[in-house]
């Protein structure tokens, strides 16, 4: 059974409710002051902790995609790294592997479309990615042939994984069912992490005499999708999605880069970034830097250009939601802003799916094939 499985969640909550009624049960008999009774009220109650802490840690995992697999968490993944080539004339995409949609006769392209595996090349910002492509139904039908898609870059927050997407949120699964209720165009999505320079967040900013992610995700990555794939080139057919970290990036590469996106959903996202260990040094003592990547201050300050932006937020349970109410009174006039308020809800998975059919809607409704 897998990391994130329900059924490794379910049996770890089992195996805590049951020991801790064993360890009521039997504290009695374990009562005397012998050495055996004294190591077994101790054996029980380490158990019992033991399963209670490996129960909230499944739970957070499930809820916040911080490990995909068991080898993941353990440091034991043992898949080799593909070489990339970056020069001029090299591929900007590999496909490392595929996989189905988990939709009826998703083993199907035509019926339940594809995801893959690819590793992305970025020629101008040198960073090499891993992603993820869902490939909708219609790509393979032969009366779209000629058609080219539009698309959606999606997020995650940091730390996460781009498995998360797939299984915790369940992007391609969500889009397979939109197209085919015709609530959504079918939409390409890419989906990846925000962190593409191993464990440090780089909040997607062009750190000076560091990694260019902000580059990767506004010129890179969607060189490399309309090469690989048939996806349309103008920002009028890209759009960026993410939740958290993800959020921020989302809405602050589509203000900094209208030629390269149309729109942009921010789900629980804020909008300053953030410094920590975790970054380290991003902006190298620069305020200019620092306010031009500030959502807030480039509303102020820049003219905004007319793309449209969705952003989420709970009334009891997040923290942005006085930022995102300001967000929203700032954004109008300036830039076509929607936004979806709940009457509650935490920085947590299950918000964000309450929110992801109206957003991946809404995105749908923005871009043009």
């Amino acid at each position: 059974m897998g990391l994130t499985s329900m059924a490794v969640l379910l049996l770890a909550i089992a195996a805590a409710v049951v020991l801790f009624a064993l360890t009521i049960w039997l504290w009695p008999r374990l009562g005397k002051r012998s050495v055996g009774s004294i190591l077994g009220r101790v054996g029980m109650m380490l158990a019992t902790q033991l399963t209670l802490f490996a129960a909230i840690g499944l739970w957070a995992n499930q809820s916040f995609g911080f490990y995909g697999s068991w080898a993941d968490l353990f440091g034991q993944v043992k898949e080799e790294g593909v070489i990339v080539d970056h020069s001029a004339g090299g591929k900007r995409v590999q496909v490392v592997n595929t996989q189905p949609v988990k939709v009826p006769r998703g083993n199907v392209p035509r019926v339940g479309g594809k995801i893959e595996k690819i590793q992305i090349a970025g020629v101008e910002s040198k960073i090499n990615g891993p992603a993820y492509v869902y490939l909708p139904p219609e790509y393979f039908q032969p009366e779209y042939a000629n058609r080219k898609f539009p698309a959606s870059v999606v997020l995650t927050g940091y730390p996460g994984t781009a498995e998360a997407l797939i299984k915790g949120l369940d992007y391609p699964v969500r889009a397979h069912k939109l197209s085919k209720d015709k609530k959504m165009q079918p939409t390409v999505l890419v989906m990846m992490r925000p962190s593409i320079v191993g464990q440090r967040d780089t909040e997607c900013i062009n750190i000076p005499n560091g990694p260019q992610a902000e580059t990767f995700f506004a010129k890179d990555l969607r060189k490399a999708i309309t090469e690989q794939y048939r996806v349309g080139d103008k920002a009028a057919n890209w759009g960026i999605i993410g939740n958290s970290t993800g959020g921020y990036c989302a809405l602050k590469i589509a203000m900094r880069n209208p030629d390269s996106y149309s729109a942009a959903a921010s789900l629980s996202g804020y909008y300053k970034a953030l410094q920590d260990p975790t970054t380290g040094s991003l902006f190298n003592g620069s305020k200019k830097l620092e306010n031009e990547n500030d959502v807030m201050w480039r509303l102020k300050h820049e003219k905004t250009p007319p793309i449209s932006v969705l952003v989420t937020s709970s009334k009891q349970g997040e923290h942005n939601y006085k930022d995102t109410l300001k967000f929203i009174e700032m954004a109008k006039g300036s830039a076509r802003v929607s936004s979806i308020i709940l009457d509650s809800g935490g920085h947590n998975f299950n918000t964000w799916r309450r929110e992801l059919n109206p957003t991946l809607k809404w995105m749908g409704s923005r871009l043009s094939a």
